[in-house]
């Protein structure tokens, strides 16, 4: 009977130890499961992690990109309408100098016509004048000639009036008698013919003048002939 009871007593511990064994299995095992989803976790919250910083990354790239064109485009436009400026402003450089050109161009040929015209004109005046000059002479010749009875002669005074009205308008004309008797001779004005002995004059001193000459605006139209004295 005690035997009996002893087995039966042992049975009950026996089965009381695998109780708390399986009891503490399960609960062992529960927690391997809660540790094992918590690492899981873990892990997941630092792929997240992870993830994040790169997707931010990409998204702050992508943004940063995006924000960046429209700079890049408007200095690209800036530097097309620079360059299509720089070059009208060379363009309109190159037509100012070409205009500038084309007027001093234009200018100094106004002005070589003008002194070209001018000179034509002197030496068609200087033409003229030439010509009337033996005609002068043959006033001068004739009044010489006059006897001092009839200087006050009508035809004589008329002579004077025509003669004095002629070098009047010549002297308008700007011509001018060259002056020569008692002048030392000057070889641009003068033309010696000959040489006279003198004892008014020294040497090298026009003694004579033998045929007046004149200047046309202080040009010589014909040289007074003259007499030096040696």
């Amino acid at each position: 009977m005690e035997d009996k009871e002893v087995l039966n007593k042992t049975e009950e511990e026996i089965n009381n130890t695998e109780d708390s064994t399986e009891a503490e299995t399960a609960e062992t095992a529960t927690d391997e499961v809660k540790a094992d989803e918590t690492k899981e976790g873990a892990d997941t919250s630092e792929e997240k992690a992870d993830v994040d910083p790169a997707a931010d990354a990409g998204a702050d790239a992508k943004t940063g990109s995006g924000s960046g064109s429209k700079p890049d485009k408007a200095d690209k436009k800036k530097k097309k309408s620079d360059k299509k400026t720089e070059a009208l402003q060379i363009k309109i450089d190159e037509l100012e100098d070409r205009v500038k050109r084309q007027m001093a161009e234009f200018d100094n040929f106004r002005k070589r016509t003008e002194k070209e015209k001018s000179q034509m004109f002197e030496t068609g005046a200087k033409s003229v004048i030439e010509k009337i000059l033996p005609v002068v002479d043959n006033f001068e010749r004739g009044l010489a000639t006059v006897p001092e009875d009839e200087a006050t002669s009508p035809f004589a005074e008329g002579m004077n009036m025509i003669y004095k009205q002629l070098m009047d308008e010549l002297d308008k004309m700007d011509v001018k008698p060259i002056e020569a008797l008692g002048c030392e001779f000057d070889p641009d004005l003068h033309n010696a013919v000959m040489q006279v002995e003198s004892e008014e004059y020294e040497s090298g001193i026009i003694a004579q003048e033998l045929q007046k000459g004149y200047t046309y605006r202080g040009s010589v139209v014909r040289h007074s002939m003259v007499a030096v004295v040696p």
